[in-house]
């Protein structure tokens, strides 16, 4: 359920609406907007009275949300929220973030030489697996704690915000340490009891959608980490599985209107996992830009023959530099523009454990 207060309703108003739902048995949540305020109530078990709240000073509207998930949902907050990965790094805005690097770290100077290229070539932030779930357990796993101290390294030399992923409860606190935003894999978008560990952590939160899940299951997840007060919430739409095996994955663009729709959320694009294949990765990366994701995420190897894992997915930095140039004005063909990396300001390395 969400309280809408009327324009100019004063401070005195809104904290009687909080005391009268925290009575009730239930969470309020004030959400100061740009015109009036809304409060919304989280716990609702479907018995809510809702006259209570009317008949109360400066109330003008009582909206009961019908989608299972409530704080992801438009009707709770009508405005896009924007993520603030770094200083001057931004997902949901009105340009679109890139955000690149390699699969998995895998040396001190691979992982410099990918931050390096693809600064250059005009990303916002630096991805790259420290911890890396593999579908064979015999594949390389990552690097561990050295993984993010490299990644720390990476950071003070370029100035990109590390996006990396964790793996469990443990290793999102190690990951916390050290990066900007936490990852939340495909293979664990469900692992609710992880979801809430990222929730409370606080930090900005990168969450994929699974390999067979609805749009319906990534907003249920998002929900997860919205509920235990953390809101800087970053989709991504990789692809799911399909009866063809033409690609890797059925790369769903249409899940970037759908969610725009539903949710005020960001939703970005990795169409590298959504692909599988080098060749297929700028052409996906122009339609997603196209219809309206708020960011790429890109693997980009220095040499991505060499790369233990997915490489075969990888653009090297040339290819990475043409396809920023192509996005450009793509998304100025749609009002938008590209945000811009931001500026070193010398990120000391932090020792992990």
């Amino acid at each position: 359920m969400l309280v809408v207060m009327r324009h100019g309703a004063t401070p005195a108003e809104i904290d009687r609406v909080v005391r009268t739902i925290e009575e009730m048995g239930y969470d309020a949540r004030p959400m100061p907007g740009a015109q009036r305020t809304a409060v919304g109530l989280v716990g609702n078990d479907g018995r809510v009275d809702a006259s209570r709240i009317e008949a109360l000073p400066g109330v003008a509207q009582v909206i009961h949300v019908t989608q299972p998930y409530k704080q992801v949902s438009r009707e709770w907050r009508p405005e896009n929220t924007v993520v603030t990965i770094a200083p001057g790094v931004t997902v949901g805005g009105a340009d679109v973030a890139i955000i690149a690097g390699p699969c998995s770290v895998e040396s001190e100077e691979q992982i410099v030489a990918a931050a390096r290229a693809v600064r250059a070539a005009g990303a916002t932030a630096l991805r790259g697996g420290a911890f890396k779930p593999r579908s064979s357990p015999y594949s390389f796993q990552g690097l561990g704690r050295r993984g993010l101290e490299l990644l720390a390294i990476a950071r003070r030399e370029t100035g990109l915000p590390i996006v990396t992923e964790a793996m469990d409860e443990h290793g999102a606190y190690l990951v916390a340490e050290i990066a900007d935003c936490i990852q939340i894999g495909a293979r664990n978008m469900q692992n609710y009891s992880l979801l809430r560990v990222v929730g409370r952590i606080g930090k900005p939160v990168l969450l994929k959608r699974g390999m067979a899940a609805t749009v319906n299951d990534l907003l249920m997840s998002a929900e997860y980490v919205l509920a235990e007060g953390n809101d800087q919430v970053i989709l991504c739409e990789r692809g799911v599985r399909s009866f063809d095996p033409a690609v890797r994955n059925m790369f769903d663009l249409t899940a970037i209107p759908i969610v725009h729709n539903l949710s005020h959320l960001p939703i970005i694009a990795d169409p590298s996992h959504g692909t599988g294949l080098r060749d297929k990765v700028t052409p996906m990366a122009r339609a997603a830009v196209a219809a309206g994701a708020d960011g790429i995420l890109v693997e980009v190897h220095p040499a991505p023959d060499r790369a233990l894992s997915d490489g075969a997915q990888s653009l090297d930095p040339g290819q990475f530099a043409e396809l920023v140039s192509e996005l450009r004005p793509i998304a100025a063909a749609i009002g938008r523009g590209v945000v811009h990396p931001p500026r070193i300001v010398g990120t000391p390395v932090v020792a992990v454990g």
